[in-house]
């Protein structure tokens, strides 16, 4: 049994053994494969590494003589040009010096003929002196008398002519300009009617019964004195049936105490709280109006981009007259005739629409000025941020600035003629009879001028003058030297034609 167990444990061990040598023989035959597999591989890449270096040096080598190459490629251009240059500058030294000397030449030609020249014209002056002074001794006359004499009649023949030039150019603008300028105005005015609506300083409130006349009056007058205090509004209230007078210089006052008497009337109740209540009340539903009312206008014109500032002025306009004729409606239709007038003359309508709807702007600007309206209008257009040729166009219209576009003449001109349509305005007596009056004495005051006389309601000046004192020529010159005057001197409506009659007369009496 021991022999057993010892003969398998050599057995064991000796297997052992003999596996553990044939592992390492296994072992080191593969290490030696791996390391000649890895040789191979060493070699196979240096060969590899080595042939790409070479490649590598050998593009190298080729771009490198490539870029020298190129280089003197263009350094030989660069010697070819700049051996063409010094050959063309050459050829132009050459030439300059050429010319140089051509010019000395001529320099030396022309030195020579300037004292020729120069010799000659002393003796064609002494030539002139010469025969002047025969000219002196046979005419009798020195040159300066014989030349004053000339000038004198030259300046009368030219005088003459050119007065007679300017007749004859007047008459042909007549002919044509004249007719034209008639031919648009009548047209612009044909295509634009308004009604006319004459303000006064009083408005009428209807009542239904005397009996409300005591309600509104109230207890002691309190009531109408509250009214009155909350308005700025005289009210009467006299024996007239039916009807209330409320008496203001302010339209817009005027409505507003109209208004607020309405909606108290109807409301019923009548006390100082509720007037103090329903005034202001009023008062912001018409400011509400005005606002909406110059929205209203500027839509119906097609007028876009004003400022708010100016639509509330406009707005205000349809409480505000002048002359009788309510504002804004004067200014709507000057508004119109100024875009068909523009329109037929090839201007910009629209510009000239809004200049006219602008022009008495200035009449509604709520604070003191001293200023002609038209400057004030000027001032608002110009803080609202319209164009010059707008603001020209406001201020110039009275002629109290330079006009500096074609606007402002069509404004002025569109404005006269709403002015002086037939029972667009009231004028009061005393300033018509003082306009007449100032026309007759401008004309009064040229010398020659025997009588004068105002007709067709200031629309024709007739100047009489003496046949001895002013000449045929002289009437036309005085005519037209009256009209200039009363355009810089005068305002009107339209336009004044002025007729100089020269007549001569011979009296004699048979005994």
């Amino acid at each position: 049994m021991i022999t057993l167990i010892i003969t398998a444990s050599i057995t064991f061990l000796l297997g052992v053994a003999l596996a553990f040598v044939i592992q390492k023989i296994f072992l080191k035959s593969k290490t030696q494969a791996i390391l000649a597999n890895a040789e191979k591989e060493a070699e196979a890449n240096t060969k590899e590494r080595l042939l790409q270096a070479k490649e590598k040096f050998l593009q190298m080598k080729s771009e490198n003589e490539k870029t020298i190459n190129e280089r003197n490629n263009k350094v030989a251009q660069a010697e070819n040009r700049i051996k063409q240059k010094e050959a063309s500058l050459q050829s132009k030294f050459d030439e300059i010096q050429h010319k140089q000397q051509e010019l000395a030449n001529q320099k030396e030609i022309l030195a020579n003929q300037i004292q020729i020249n120069e010799r000659k014209s002393e003796d064609l002056e002494k030539l002139h002196r010469q025969q002047v002074e025969q000219l002196e001794t046979i005419s009798g006359l020195s040159a300066n008398d014989a030349k004053e004499q000339l000038i004198d009649s030259l300046k009368a023949e030219a005088k003459t002519e050119a007065m007679s030039l300017i007749n004859e150019i007047m008459d042909e603008a007549k002919m044509t300009a004249n007719k034209e300028a008639k031919k648009i105005v009548i047209q612009t005015i044909q295509r634009t009617a308004t009604e006319h609506v004459a303000e006064n300083s009083v408005s009428v409130f209807n009542i239904e019964s005397d009996e409300v006349k005591g309600r509104i009056i109230g207890r002691e007058g309190r009531n109408i004195r509250a009214l009155e205090a909350a308005t700025g509004i005289e009210i009467i209230v006299d024996d007239t049936p039916d009807a209330i007078i409320l008496s203001g210089f302010d339209p817009v006052r005027r409505e507003i105490a109209r208004l607020s008497l309405h909606q108290l009337v109807t409301d019923g109740r009548i006390h100082p709280a509720r007037i103090e209540e329903v005034v202001e009340k009023t008062r912001r539903q018409v400011e509400e109006e005005i606002i909406e009312t110059g929205k209203r206008v500027a839509i119906d014109l097609g007028i876009h981009g004003l400022h708010p500032d100016l639509i509330r002025h406009i707005g205000r306009m349809k409480y505000r007259s002048s002359y009788g004729q309510n504002l804004l409606q004067h200014s709507k239709e000057t508004a119109k005739l100024c875009g068909i007038m523009a329109a037929e003359l090839g201007l910009n309508s629209k510009a000239a629409k809004r200049a006219g709807l602008l022009h008495d702007i200035g009449k509604v600007i709520e604070e003191d000025d001293e200023k002609p309206h038209a400057l004030s209008g000027m001032d608002l257009a110009e803080k609202c941020k319209e164009r010059p040729e707008i603001c020209n166009a406001i201020g110039a219209h009275h002629e109290e600035i330079e006009m500096e576009s074609l606007i402002a003449p069509i404004v002025q001109i569109c404005d006269a003629i709403s002015g002086a349509r037939p029972g667009a305005r009231r004028e009061i007596v005393e300033s018509y009879i003082k306009r007449l009056k100032d026309l007759e004495n401008i004309a009064l005051s040229y010398p020659g001028v025997l009588k004068t006389y105002a007709i067709q309601a200031g629309r024709e000046l007739r100047v009489i003058v003496g046949a001895e004192k002013v000449s045929d020529s002289d009437a036309e010159i005085l005519s037209m030297n009256i009209a200039k005057r009363i355009q810089e001197e005068m305002t009107y409506p339209g336009q004044i034609k002025i007729t100089v009659i020269r007549e001569t007369r011979a009296i004699n009496y048979a005994k």
